[in-house]
């Protein structure tokens, strides 16, 4: 059986139009977290001044990263939201600087707020990355079809004040794929044609959920979309194994490398180098 074959329900040729940049995930690809916010659950306040930013940045992509993923609001469990003109603040400030400094780079932007979605793509951006698939923001669907973007969108049960407070399904994928359903319907309906799906681990699961998410992650196939997995550092590897998020890295692997032989097209992690490695390893193994 050739690599071909073992894709018949997902196309791995698929790309995405960033800005009139063509990428190809024919090969899985690398997302790195760049998060310029005092408030994320690992790595808050390391990269809020600019020299920081963009040194982290300039070592994401040197390892490898396709794309870098700017989040400027925390969305942990419990975490304190600040309202959209901080976060738009944050990105005026920030935004322009990676951009003239990384002119070639992907630059993925983690916001719910359809105007911040805006500014970010009309400055340099080119994809949205939506927690909340167009919950939280009535205007995001209209919104990514006028920009043309590609969109990344989760799912999350709840928001990120409430959603670990007891999240009950009664069919777990089931839920998952009709709630994606819907939403692709009307994101093709306006025009939407680069089309990101992300399964939410730790958006609204308990441990249980996320790792039957996992263990079913192919289920996700039938979309034939990019699916895109962010398990790094989360507490579904140390509340497992014990220790904390720092403590985390090898677990990460692990589940990052049961992704890509479900399914998944980009991993999204703190830890660029070790994911560009897990890849090359899979990739490997996909030529036999």
């Amino acid at each position: 059986m050739n690599s071909s074959d073992k894709n018949t329900f997902f196309c791995l040729k698929s790309t995405l139009n960033c800005g009139g940049k063509l990428i190809s995930l024919e090969n899985p690809m690398v997302m790195g977290i760049l998060n310029i916010t005092k408030d994320s659950f690992y790595d808050g306040g390391k990269h809020i001044q600019i020299a920081d930013i963009l040194a982290h940045t300039e070592k994401m992509l040197t390892e490898g990263a396709g794309i870098i993923d700017i989040g400027a609001v925390s969305t942990r469990p419990g975490a304190n939201e600040i309202d959209e003109v901080q976060e738009m603040e944050i990105f005026k400030e920030f935004l322009p600087a990676i951009v003239k400094e990384f002119p070639q780079a992907i630059i993925s932007v983690d916001t719910y707020r359809s105007n911040v979605a805006k500014y970010t793509i009309e400055n340099g951006a080119h994809i949205i990355n939506d927690i909340s698939a167009g919950n939280f923001d009535n205007k995001m669907f209209e919104t990514i079809a006028e920009l043309k973007a590609p969109y990344i969108m989760m799912h999350i049960k709840g928001t990120p004040q409430n959603m670990q407070q007891n999240p009950i399904y009664t069919n777990l994928i089931g839920e998952i794929i009709s709630y994606f359903q819907e939403k692709i319907l009307k994101l093709k309906s306006l025009g939407v044609k680069d089309i990101i799906v992300d399964p939410g681990i730790g958006f609204g699961k308990t441990l249980d959920h996320n790792y039957e998410i996992l263990s079913k992650l192919e289920m996700l196939k039938i979309f034939e979309l990019p699916i895109l997995m962010g398990v790094s550092r989360k507490s579904l590897i140390y509340k497992l194994l014990g220790g904390t998020p720092a403590e985390a890295q090898n677990g990460t692997t692990v589940l990052n490398t049961v992704s890509l032989l479900k399914g998944a097209s980009i991993l999204r992690v703190h830890d660029v180098k070790e994911a560009v490695e897990a890849i090359k390893i899979f990739s490997k193994l996909e030529t036999f």
